[in-house]
């Protein structure tokens, strides 16, 4: 089964430093319909203008992911760590028992433009950490690259969830395809482009929710950027 999340379906929230598309229900945003989707419980499209940023707040038990689309995101949290997030990049952080962080825009005269997933981890409590890596673009290219999973391996970041994170980038000719076990859930979602989920056309902002699927298949891509959530249910 497939449902589709479209794109101007979604949630928005203008705060004038900072403009949000929900595709679940977050903060004053409330879809009964749409409360997460297994252990995704935010995907938030966000756009930060020049010299803003989120103050000091706190996280804890979750799981968040960020991939920066234009722009640079630069994050500080209460233990010193301190990095900038650029296009191709991907971050987790993982806030166990708690964390104090803030992310601000790090480039001058534009918008940081990103994506942000939480999710639901897996156990409570656990040291607090923060990783990024860069994606070489070739491991994206027609491809899907694992960028966050619960083992570390080379290339991906560990994380407390029981989930599995895939970026890709298609055009034109280029498919790959994606087994869920029984049992698993699937989000697509298209950060920008256009390209065929499992027979169905995405456009930007747009995503698709698999369940009792046997697979994920990308195809038919159109300047597509893609993020893949292998999910528990």
């Amino acid at each position: 089964m497939i449902s589709l999340r479209k794109s101007e379906d979604r949630g928005y929230a203008d705060h004038g430093w900072l403009k949000s598309f929900h595709t679940f229900s977050f903060c004053d945003y409330f879809d009964a319909a749409h409360r997460g989707f297994g252990n995704l419980r935010v995907l938030n499209e966000d756009r930060l203008a020049c010299s803003t940023g989120f103050g000091p707040h706190e996280h804890q038990d979750v799981e968040i992911v960020s991939w920066v689309l234009e722009g640079a995101l630069a994050h500080k949290d209460c233990a010193g760590r301190a990095g900038v997030l650029r296009p191709g990049a991907v971050q987790v952080l993982s806030a166990g028992r708690g964390v104090r962080h803030r992310e601000a825009n790090a480039v001058k005269g534009e918008a940081t433009h990103f994506l942000q997933a939480w999710l639901r981890p897996t156990c409570k409590a656990v040291e607090p950490g923060c990783a990024q890596l860069d994606v070489a673009p070739h491991r994206m290219r027609g491809r899907l690259a694992l960028v966050a999973a619960p083992e570390a391996g080379e290339g991906t970041l560990r994380w407390h969830a029981d989930a599995r994170l895939y970026a890709g980038r298609f055009e034109g000719d280029e498919a790959a395809a994606l087994a869920l076990e029984p049992g698993r859930l699937a989000c697509v979602h298209v950060a920008r482009g256009s390209v065929e989920v499992n027979g169905r056309r995405l456009n930007t902002g747009d995503a698709a929710l698999l369940s009792e699927e046997p697979r994920v298949l990308l195809r038919a891509g159109q300047g597509a950027e893609v993020l893949v959530f292998d999910l528990a249910p």
